[in-house]
């Protein structure tokens, strides 16, 4: 099973910006009248969408919402999100991450995000960080009706990948996803994908139970030994 394309989770694992998340659904909870709770926040958002946070943490709270009512809620979040990207001189980015991504592309492997954010806010981090020429695909909380550990998002940026690059016959199984959630690591997985996981949200140990390969940082990820297993389990793989 050659490796032929990553695919990375966004919020936690590219940039640095689950603290500026947490205010601001901290923030939209309270004009709601509702008392923010960090043990909340952690189990209902790690990982997830914001459309998906934001509805559990409301239900929680015995608040049902229609769809028009949290399409306004997030709205409202997605813009606070992008002044406060907007006003930081410098943005948040993960060490090691751009240097990785610039390895990875080196040596010819197809990139993508898969995340729950909102393309918007997608596209001004890696714009602004000049990460956005090395990812061939995106797909973001806006193209998809689910969240993660639903594979779905995975499971689109392979077809997308395939649609792209119809002649390096890309199947999920050739990917390897970079992640710092446990249910971005589930959603990885039964998209059939194998899975590093970054401890940056997480503490290490849990992360290890679950992935491939855990490192704490993109400095100790060795993309040698990961492809080598992907070789070699290409070659024990029957024919």
């Amino acid at each position: 099973m050659t490796l032929k394309a990553v695919l990375f989770d966004f919020n936690g694992t590219i940039i640095n910006d689950e603290a500026i998340h947490a205010t601001l659904i901290q923030d939209l909870l309270l004009a709601e009248n509702l008392r923010p709770d960090g043990t909340d926040y952690q189990h209902c958002c790690l990982g997830r969408s914001d459309r998906a946070c934001l509805r559990d943490l409301l239900r929680q709270r015995g608040r049902i919402v229609s769809d028009q009512y949290l399409d306004q809620l997030l709205e409202r979040k997605r813009q606070a999100y992008l002044a406060q990207i907007s006003s930081l001189e410098t943005l948040p980015i993960y060490p090691g991450v751009a240097e990785f991504i610039h390895k990875l592309h080196g040596v010819s492997l197809l990139l993508g995000v898969v995340t729950g954010a909102g393309r918007e806010e997608v596209e001004m981090v890696l714009g602004r960080s000049q990460l956005a020429p090395y990812f061939s695909v995106i797909v973001t909380g806006d193209d998809i009706p689910t969240s993660k550990p639903d594979p779905l998002g995975y499971l689109l940026a392979v077809e997308r990948l395939q649609r792209q690059f119809s002649d390096r016959h890309i199947e999920p199984h050739h990917c390897l996803a970079i992640e710092d959630s446990l249910v971005g690591i589930e959603a990885a997985k039964n998209a059939g994908m194998q899975v590093v996981g970054v401890a940056q949200t997480y503490p290490f140990h849990m992360l290890q139970r679950q992935a491939n390969w855990t490192v704490d940082r993109f400095t100790e990820l060795e993309l040698e030994r990961v492809e080598a297993v992907f070789a070699r389990q290409d070659l024990e793989s029957p024919v």
